[in-house]
């Protein structure tokens, strides 16, 4: 069945002032950036009674002065969104991150907002594809073929062919990731379907001004249970195969586990989900030897972590350099992700130009986690020394710290998971516009969508908690009336689309 997730805004709103939140939270400002609404009689009344006569001059003039700078801002608020028009295609090395993101994020650009929730709905993709149900003879696999991937999800004009299905072996210890059927009779007992490798489509290409190359990862669809799987233990990263010229390296060893581990029994695993992406990258690149290339990794939870890893394997191997030599720009757009490796980790990813822009909500917890004590928050010189240990760890990139709490929509009360919900990071995308700035929904995008999986919108929103469901559990008739779970066509039954890529331009299978 169909999922629609259209963009479309529902029609009912709610005063966007209930969410503003200021810059400063000092009582002064907060009181100051209320009275905007009062007008300027109820101004000087508020301001008297709150501090009294002698003092009201004063915080009058400091108002004032507030007034300026919000003006300045509006300003440029105005400016950046005439920036709006302007094409993805002629900047688009800017917002994959060329100058890391300078700028850009506060006051918030138009094109980068879009641009981060167009690659965050294409992580979402995976978990509402995702066969979740444990009552299901496919748990653990896609519930659509990759032909109609994008069309099933009511994504047809995303404008990207779907050239392979990413799998992981779940022989490793990340239980509560995994999900396995109740039922003796599976279409796998030891893999998982974890993601995918998309490509843009001409018509899409012109548009992005470059040929872009997407991995996404799936995230985990319990709630947080997960996070206690982590060993919050780093090991070498080249103990794992990835090389790497530096042994004191380290990552958490559960992502390194679901990484690199494969099944050679399993017709799915044969090849490490690494090996997976290494090689369809590689022939990928040599499929457009001429075209101007991008590779964009993006993920939620422990997605967010995995596109971490996998783009610093991408350049640590070389894998992204042409026989030319040119190198093809990466780029991470990850979402609630946690901490992956320690600080030698972060400083060999600068050094190899890798470009990471983490999406985080601040009262959600996965970003805090591994390395609650010793990490990147502490002194620079404390953590220079506890590098060495095994729980020592440090996030990369540049963060872009959203609060759901400045969003009228959501309930601030909520539990952990809808912190952490993504459906919940892309409505506060669309509502950002800068630190300090009202909270107003930039391209309307519904809100609805956040109770996708979660009880997170406010009740007056009249949105059911949990509403994604599936028609009958995927129960339907046989030829002989009875009720019975419809069979599904499996990835193992489809050619890859890297043929139909490499028939374009005239390539033989042998280069497949």
């Amino acid at each position: 069945m169909a999922i629609s997730l259209s963009n479309t805004a529902l029609t009912c709103t709610k005063p966007h002032h209930h969410g503003f939140q200021p810059e400063n939270h000092s009582p002064l400002s907060v009181f100051s950036q209320r009275l905007q609404y009062r007008g300027p009689e109820r101004w000087d009344q508020l301001v008297i009674k709150r501090y009294g006569p002698a003092r009201a001059m004063s915080k009058a003039n400091d108002s004032l002065s507030s007034t300026v700078i919000g003006v300045e801002k509006e300003k440029e608020l105005k400016k950046r969104k005439a920036t709006t028009e302007r094409e993805i295609g002629r900047c688009w090395r800017e917002i994959h991150g060329e100058d890391d993101w300078a700028g850009l994020i506060d006051p918030m650009d138009p094109l980068l907002r879009n641009e981060l929730i167009r690659y965050g709905e294409m992580a979402q993709a995976c978990y509402d594809a995702f066969d979740f149900d444990p009552y299901s003879k496919y748990c653990g696999s896609c519930r659509f073929t990759r032909p109609e991937f994008f069309d099933r999800l009511g994504m047809p004009s995303i404008g990207y062919d779907m050239i392979r299905y990413l799998y992981a072996t779940s022989n490793i210890n990340l239980p509560n990731f995994f999900k396995k059927s109740r039922w003796p009779k599976v279409w796998s007992k030891n893999a998982n379907w974890i993601g995918y490798i998309a490509v843009s489509n001409d018509e899409m290409s012109k548009k992005l001004g470059r040929r872009d190359i997407t991995i996404s990862w799936r995230g985990t669809v319990t709630r947080l249970e997960w996070v206690a799987d982590m060993m919050d233990f780093l090991r070498p990263i080249s103990s794992d195969k990835i090389p790497s010229p530096d042994p004191t390296v380290r990552v958490e060893s559960g992502f390194l586990d679901l990484y690199t581990d494969k099944d050679e029994n399993c017709k799915y695993c044969k090849l490490s989900v690494r090996e997976q992406i290494i090689t369809t990258l590689n022939k990928l690149i040599e499929i457009y030897p001429e075209e101007e290339l991008s590779i964009t990794i993006t993920g939620h939870s422990l997605g967010g972590a995995l596109a971490i890893l996998s783009g610093y394997d991408i350049l640590e191997t070389g894998t992204n350099i042409r026989n030319d030599t040119r190198a093809v720009p990466i780029c991470v757009f990850s979402f609630g992700g946690p901490r992956v490796g320690n600080l030698r980790f972060k400083e060999r990813l600068d050094l190899l130009g890798l470009k990471a822009l983490r999406v985080v909500n601040i009262h959600d917890i996965v970003p805090k986690s591994p390395g609650l004590i010793f990490n990147e928050k502490i002194h620079p010189m404390f953590l220079k020394m506890a590098e060495q240990l095994p729980w020592s760890y440090s996030h990369v990139g540049v963060e872009l710290a959203l609060d759901h709490k400045n969003s009228p929509f959501l309930k601030h009360d909520a539990d952990l998971a809808s912190a952490h919900n993504l459906e919940a990071h892309l409505h506060l995308l669309d509502g950002y516009h800068g630190r300090g700035e009202r909270f107003v929904l930039a391209n309307g995008r519904d809100y609805a969508l956040v109770n996708k999986d979660s009880d997170f919108l406010e009740d007056e929103y009249e949105t059911p908690p949990k509403w994604r469901q599936y028609r009958n559990k995927g129960m339907v008739r046989n030829k002989e009336g009875r009720l019975v779970q419809e069979e599904r066509c499996l990835d193992d039954c489809l050619p890859s689309d890297l043929h139909h890529h490499s028939k374009q331009l005239g390539l033989s299978n042998n280069n497949i």
